[in-house]
């Protein structure tokens, strides 16, 4: 019998990069049937120089405080994407993380909860812990994936190694959407 394969995406919402490898995983998810671990690091903690600190912190306060899953920081990171990659706006400033956060379907309590809480000792030890893991498994950009199979980590890093991941899990790449069928010539 094998151990459950737990994938872990190490990312930062200032890479675009890690954008695309966090959509196919949240898509893959359950096509795989794999757990997968959201680890919002600091990308300039391995690359040194961004602007994304305070909304890493941020993404790292919302996962905090979220008990027993991912869904808000999953909704939050996509939102934080989508306003710098997609809508060109800052993403360093309390209110532009709130307005995100509110998108990302945050009461106004929860938002003044995170916000606070993103400027705490914890969450800033927390997101450093992230990211030396990330220096641990050998990150030097992001997104890098670390696959647990059967207690050995493999590291992958890019958003372009989705097939050779899905090999060392045991799984079949389909491709970005998994849902959608194949184009036909």
């Amino acid at each position: 019998m094998t151990s459950k394969k737990v994938v872990e995406l190490f990312y930062d919402v200032v890479s675009p990069y890690s954008w695309l490898g966090f959509e196919v995983m949240c898509r893959y998810r359950h096509v795989w049937n794999i757990e997968l671990k959201l680890r919002p690091a600091f990308l300039a903690g391995i690359m040194q120089g961004s602007g994304s600190l305070s909304a890493m912190r941020f993404v790292a306060a919302v996962q905090e405080r979220e008990k027993g899953g991912d869904k808000q920081v999953e909704r939050v990171s996509r939102e934080l994407w989508k306003r710098i990659w997609s809508e060109d706006k800052d993403i360093t400033e309390p209110a532009s993380l709130a307005e995100a956060a509110m998108k990302a379907g945050l009461s106004d309590r929860e938002i003044k909860e995170v916000l606070e809480l993103s400027t705490s000792k914890e969450v800033k030890n927390k997101l450093k812990s992230t990211t030396q893991d990330a220096l641990d498994h050998g990150a030097f950009g992001f997104p890098m994936l670390v696959c647990h199979v059967n207690g050995k980590p493999e590291m992958f890093f890019g958003s372009d190694r989705f097939e050779l991941m899905a090999h060392c899990i045991g799984e079949k790449w389909l491709g970005p959407q998994p849902d959608k069928s194949t184009a036909k010539l």
